[in-house]
């Protein structure tokens, strides 16, 4: 069987199985073990569990639980509000006023996340009554909180650049740190759609607020100190060499805890809530590991990814035009499967590639996770659009177009890292080279 077939077949039966509604860490350990028992003379049973041990016995993994449970405690504690709190005072001269609330917001709450779906709704459930009672501009209030929501996937520490990490085996620390300037460049990208919008748009936002006195707004700055040490214990220890990502997902851990006990919010029921939802997902995502790294497996005896990475280098793509067919690629795929479905799926296809084109691995990554972003604002799954959906009551159609301007500039920016390679790189090379 030629390589087109084989890559066809597998490809659909991938696809239908996840249309029968097959978990996607079934449906990957189910087409692996069937291209092993049809097309391998290897062993399926040995394989598959040699290979899920191996995937799942990493030191690296161990940050994935830690990060997801700091999320599921910050989220049942008013750190929203107080960053609200905090933040709009400073924003009411600055031209879109409390959308820049709703940006700040996000890149705040993802630098201690990690979660795109958590930033999005953890941020939404305090900040859209109150622009809406305010009287600012829906589709703005809700595309600003879209588009922002998804810096949780970038802005470190992400959940989904640990599992890049752990699939291609780089390190996660420097992953990290190469999310940093993207994510801040994504932000003020988006900061600046908001002010140009709003300063051509004076109509549709509402009257300034009363002015606050200075002293005044600097007492209520007092409410962001609690979320600033938290970044500070958390991302500053990995940065400065004091903790590996797994050593400061613990101290996450326990300096959420310690915040949600002085906000009067840990009891014994949202301590055992948000450790069973922690579970739950980490368990997801686990089994969605394991599922492809039997698939991979599979693939590598058939030796698919070799010919397929051999194949794209007889075309003689520069690595522009491969990036272009790359980026189309993921974002048709953003529109089925979760972001960290479509990574540890295709990784192991797509890495002899980037690797054949001479392009760094950890840029790569960053740019995945961006490409990734955009399939967290595309129907039919995007799953920032599931939260609005339920955060508003619109139906999700509706809310992808009002996030359709935000969408555009996570591609400016997929277009910006491509051109400029060192907005990944040089933060990572700096800190590393002292």
């Amino acid at each position: 069987m030629d390589l087109a077939t084989s890559s066809l077949l597998l490809g659909v039966f991938v696809l239908l199985l996840l249309a029968a509604g097959l978990w996607v860490a079934l449906a990957l350990t189910a087409v692996g073990l069937a291209t092993i028992f049809l097309m391998v003379s290897a062993p399926p049973g040995a394989v598959m569990a040699t290979t899920v041990w191996g995937a799942v016995n990493s030191w690296d993994l161990a940050a994935l639980p830690m990060f997801i449970w700091m999320g599921e405690i910050l989220f049942r504690t008013r750190l929203a509000e107080d960053m609200f709190t905090g933040l709009a005072p400073w924003m009411r001269h600055m031209p879109g006023r409390l959308l820049h609330v709703n940006i700040l917001g996000c890149a705040i709450f993802a630098a201690v996340s990690g979660s795109s779906a958590a930033t999005t709704a953890t941020i939404g459930r305090m900040s859209l009554p109150e622009l809406r009672r305010r009287g600012y501009d829906e589709k703005m209030a809700i595309g600003t909180l879209a588009g922002s929501g998804t810096l949780g996937l970038l802005i470190p520490p992400s959940i989904i650049l640990i599992v890049y990490g752990a699939a291609t085996e780089q390190s996660i620390a420097r992953l990290f740190i190469a999310g940093v300037v993207p994510g801040v460049m994504l932000a003020f990208l988006f900061m600046g759609y908001t002010v140009i919008w709003s300063l051509l748009n004076r109509g549709r936002m509402p009257e300034p607020d009363p002015r606050v006195p200075y002293l005044q707004r600097l007492w209520q700055t007092r409410r962001l100190f609690p979320i600033i040490a938290l970044i500070a214990g958390v991302i500053g220890s990995i940065y400065g060499g004091f903790a590996s990502p797994t050593e400061a997902a613990v101290v996450g851990v326990v300096l959420s805890l310690a915040l949600s006990g002085f906000t009067g919010t840990l009891n014994r029921a949202s301590f055992v809530d948000a450790l069973r939802q922690a579970t739950r997902t980490s368990c997801m995502i686990v089994l969605i590991l394991a599922g492809a790294a039997v698939l991979t497996v599979a693939m590598g005896y058939t030796g698919i990814p070799r010919e397929l990475a051999a194949y794209i280098g007889s075309l003689e793509l520069s690595p522009f035009a491969l990036l272009a067919a790359l980026t189309l690629f993921f974002a048709v795929l953003g529109c089925f499967l979760d972001g960290i479905s479509i990574v540890v799926l295709t990784t192991s296809v797509i890495l002899p590639m980037i690797e054949a084109a001479g392009l760094d691995i950890i840029w790569f990554g960053i740019y995945l996770v961006l490409v990734v972003e955009m399939s967290q604002i595309t129907p039919p799954v995007g799953f920032n659009l599931f939260v609005l959906q339920g955060l508003t009551g619109h139906n999700i159609l509706r809310v992808a177009q009002m996030t359709l301007p935000f969408f555009c500039l996570m591609i400016v920016a997929v277009g910006l890292i491509v051109a400029f390679p060192q907005l990944a790189l040089w933060l990572p090379q700096t800190m590393l080279a002292r």
